[in-house]
């Protein structure tokens, strides 16, 4: 069953527009009471028109209200399945509990983020990391750990590939890209002025650009070819910055298995070789 109605609602309600919103706070309260409404009813009782409603489900990316509903639904079953939601971490737990929501944190965000993440750009995004003669990953803080992470797996089945951490570097190697290679953007705020800044002259040059960033609306995700978008819900000390690394990183390991699948017994090769390298080398240090 279709999910993450809710989801799309809750994340994208900053950009939903004035008009839209009673509507879009109305099924937030009441989902399970929505799913058995027409578009007229959920008019009516949200104090919007029905042509806000469909505006809506239109900027969410959905076909219409009926999708929606069936989305939210499949938000319902799931949620009836599960008690594991979003944990705030709080000065007064105790470690035991901090194992236990910072866990629960990290399983929400990759189950949320699969909710909304699109098979079709996942398959574009395969294709063109593949085809790529070059991969650029860009990224600052903690998005550049990500980038590192990216540039370690894909370096290991021969695929050419970068992850600077200075920006200075991260932007004069976007304006050597081509037509024939891959600008990977990294931020999940969507707004990390250096990585925009690669993503731009990257594009400019014809180069294919991905982006990495929160799902919703934002300059990244406007910006590239291709957008894989993560959930992760924020909280005072800032535990989504964990939470999101780890959706993001779950989309790096899907993307890189996804392009390993390509050619399969040549990535074997290579994955056999480097980690054969790499214990040689150990065992000559150890000693």
């Amino acid at each position: 069953m279709l999910n993450g109605g809710l989801l799309r609602i809750r994340e994208g309600l900053l950009q939903i527009k004035p008009a839209e919103r009673n509507v879009a706070h109305y099924i937030l309260e009441n989902p399970a009471e929505v799913v058995r409404l027409s578009v007229k009813e959920l008019s009516e009782k949200s104090s919007s028109s029905q042509a806000a409603i469909t505006r809506m489900c239109k900027n969410l990316g959905l076909d219409g209200f009926q999708e929606l509903k069936i989305r939210i639904a499949g938000d319902l079953q799931l949620s009836a399945q599960t008690d594991e939601d979003f944990k705030e971490i709080r000065s007064s737990d105790s470690l035991p509990t901090l194992i236990e929501s910072v866990s629960i944190n990290n399983i929400y965000s990759i189950r949320e983020t699969l909710k909304i993440l699109d098979e079709k750009s996942v398959q574009r995004a395969v294709e063109a990391l593949t085809g790529a003669k070059r991969i650029d990953f860009f990224g600052v803080g903690a998005s550049q750990l990500i980038a590192l992470d990216a540039q370690q797996k894909f370096m290991r089945i021969n695929k050419y590939c970068t992850a600077f951490a200075d920006s200075h570097q991260q932007l004069t190697a976007a304006v050597t890209l081509t037509k024939d290679d891959v600008a990977f953007g990294i931020s999940y705020s969507g707004e990390t002025r250096q990585v925009i800044a690669a993503i731009r002259e990257a594009k400019a040059l014809g180069a294919t650009t991905i982006g990495l960033t929160r799902f919703g609306n934002n300059t990244l995700s406007n910006l590239v070819d291709i957008c894989l978008p993560v959930v992760s819900r924020e909280s005072d000390i800032r535990s989504a910055a964990t939470s999101s690394r780890i959706a993001q990183l779950n989309i790096i390991d899907i993307l890189f298995m996804g392009v390993a699948a390509q050619n399969y017994e040549q990535s074997v090769h290579y994955l056999r070789e480097t980690r054969h390298v790499v214990r040689q080398e150990f065992h000559k240090t150890s000693f």
